[in-house]
C-alpha cells in the first residue's frame, strides 16, 4: 500500500477513533495512573530504530523481561482486557502516520532479539514494520503459548520467532495491495472473533 495512502488512512482511522482512544487513555489512568502510553523502542526497515507507541498494560517500572506471559501479575487490569481486545496497539496509529511504520507489515522486533547479518531478517528489515501481518494472526495467542513453555527465552527464540519471520518473509514475497486490505480485514476479525481465524498473536 503506498505510505501516502497509509499515512491518510491512519489519519482517518486517529480521527474516528478519537473516542475509543480518550475512553481507553482515560481507563488506564484510573486503574493504574500515568503514563498512558508504554514507549518501547524497535527494529524497524533497515534496521533503524524508533520509538513504538501503545496504551500502557502493565504497571510502572515493571521491570522484568520483555517476553509477556499471559496471567502475569505484571499486566493491570485494564491492561489485561486492552490485550484480550487489541486496543493497546491503537496508537501505533501515530507511528504509520510519522513513517515509521505501514499498516501491514512485519511486526517490529524488540533489538535483543534481531540480527542484522541474518539473510533472513535481512529480508524481512527490509519493509517497513507494520502493526499487523500473517504472524500476527497466527500468533495471537503468544503470551499463552509462552505460559505454557518451560523455558520461556528458548522458546521464543527458537520456535516462535523463526515461524514469524517464515511467515512475514513469505508474504512480503507475495504482498499486493489486495492481499494487504485482505490481512487488515483478518486481523478485525482475529481480533473480535478470535475462534474462528487462526490459533496465535505477535
Amino acid at each position: 500500500m503506498p505510505a501516502l495512502a497509509e499515512r491518510t488512512l491512519a489519519a482517518l482511522g486517529l480521527l474516528v477513533l478519537s473516542p475509543v482512544m480518550l475512553l481507553v487513555a482515560l481507563a488506564v489512568w484510573l486503574d493504574s495512573g500515568r503514563p498512558v502510553l508504554f514507549r518501547h523502542r524497535r527494529v524497524g526497515q533497515g534496521g533503524r530504530t524508533f520509538e513504538l507507541l501503545k496504551f500502557r498494560s502493565m504497571v510502572v517500572n515493571h521491570g522484568g523481561p520483555s517476553l509477556t506471559r499471559k496471567g502475569e501479575a505484571r499486566i493491570t487490569r485494564v491492561g489485561a482486557w486492552l490485550r484480550r481486545w487489541k486496543l493497546d496497539e491503537l496508537p501505533q496509529l501515530v507511528n504509520v502516520l510519522r513513517g515509521e511504520m505501514s499498516l501491514v507489515g512485519p511486526r517490529p522486533e524488540v533489538p535483543e532479539y534481531v540480527d542484522l547479518a541474518d539473510p533472513l531478517w535481512q529480508r524481512v528489515l527490509a519493509a517497513r514494520p507494520g502493526i499487523t501481518d500473517p504472524a500476527s494472526v497466527e500468533f495471537r495467542n503468544e503470551e499463552e503459548l509462552l505460559a505454557a513453555a518451560d523455558n520461556v527465552e528458548d522458546y521464543y527464540r527458537t520456535v516462535i520467532l523463526p515461524r514469524k519471520l517464515e511467515l512475514s518473509a513469505a508474504y512480503l514475497e507475495r504482498r499486493t495491495l489486495l492481499s494487504d486490505l485482505e490481512m487488515l480485514f483478518r486481523t478485525v476479525a482475529a481480533s473480535w472473533l478470535p475462534r474462528r481465524d487462526g490459533h496465535g498473536e505477535a
